[in-house]
């Protein structure tokens, strides 16, 4: 009789990490680093052997976050200096 022992479970780590890259290269939307950065946290502490992707899932998807946020933080002073330089020209 033989018997098969259980396949180590890596899926969420593997996950954060696809996620982490598709949110740099494609540029996806805000809500797909969130995701990613929950699950590369949660595969930290329930897969031993997704470490190392696991890892390299919460840069990624903490650098696809910075940039969004320097993104919007950009957009909001443009717009606000927009409306000050057009209250200031009388335009």
């Amino acid at each position: 009789m033989v018997t098969y022992s259980e396949s180590p479970r890596t899926g969420l780590g593997t996950a954060s990490l696809v996620l982490g890259i598709c949110s740099l290269l494609a540029g996806w939307t805000f809500v797909a680093p969130i995701v990613g950065l929950c699950l590369g946290v949660a595969s930290r502490s329930r897969e031993p052997l997704a470490r190392g992707r696991a890892g390299w899932g919460i840069f990624l998807n903490l650098v696809a976050l910075a940039v969004w946020i320097l993104l919007l933080v950009l957009a909001v002073v443009g717009g606000v200096f927009a409306v000050w330089l057009g209250a200031t020209q009388g335009s």
